[in-house]
C-alpha cells in the first residue's frame, strides 16, 4: 500500500551563511551586467546613458545584493523524511516541490568558489519528472554529505527503477 504525500511546507532552513554566497553572486552579475553596459555604451556607443541613469543602476543592483538575499533565506526551505523529499525556493517566485523516493534517480553534490570558502554544498536531486531536479541550496557542507548518503541509501532500498 502507498503513502500518501503532502506538499507542504518543508521544516529545514538553509545555513545562515547562504544569504552570504548569495550577495556575492548578485553583485557579480551586477558588476558583469555594469560593465556590458559600459562596453556598449562608451566604447561601442550604440546608446547614451546620464550620470544620473548609472547612480540609479547602482542604487538597484546594490539594493537587490542587500535585500535579495535576506528575503530568499527566509523562504528557502528543505526536508527530506522516509518517503519524500521536500524544497521550497524562490525570489521573486516560489516554488514548492516533493520527490517521492521511489522517484528519484541521483543525487548530487555540488560547491562553487565561495561556497566552498564558506563551508556550504548544494544538493541536486534528480527525478523522473520532467519538471526537472530538485536543488537545495546554501547547506552546510557536513549537512549536504549526510544528506547524499541518506538519500542514497534510502533509494537504493526502494524497489522498481524509478522511472
Amino acid at each position: 500500500m502507498s503513502q500518501s504525500v503532502t506538499l507542504r511546507e518543508p521544516a529545514g532552513r538553509v545555513s545562515p551563511r547562504a544569504p552570504v554566497v548569495w550577495a556575492v553572486a548578485a553583485l557579480v552579475r551586477g558588476i558583469v551586467l555594469a560593465a556590458g553596459l559600459v562596453v556598449a555604451s562608451v566604447v561601442l556607443e550604440l546608446f547614451s546613458m546620464p550620470w544620473w541613469g548609472w547612480v540609479v543602476y547602482a542604487v538597484v543592483a546594490l539594493g537587490y545584493a542587500a535585500l535579495m538575499p535576506a528575503y530568499r533565506y527566509r523562504v528557502h526551505r528543505w526536508e527530506s523524511t522516509d518517503t519524500a523529499v521536500y524544497t521550497q525556493r524562490g525570489w521573486l517566485s516560489r516554488e514548492r516541490r516533493i520527490a517521492p523516493m521511489s522517484r528519484v534517480q541521483t543525487v548530487d553534490l555540488e560547491q562553487g568558489v565561495v561556497s566552498r570558502l564558506l563551508g556550504l554544498a548544494h544538493v541536486t536531486v534528480t527525478t523522473a519528472s520532467a519538471a526537472g531536479p530538485l536543488r537545495i541550496d546554501g547547506l552546510d557542507r557536513d549537512v549536504a554529505e549526510r544528506l547524499v548518503d541518506e538519500l542514497t541509501r534510502r533509494t537504493e532500498a526502494e524497489p522498481g527503477d524509478a522511472t
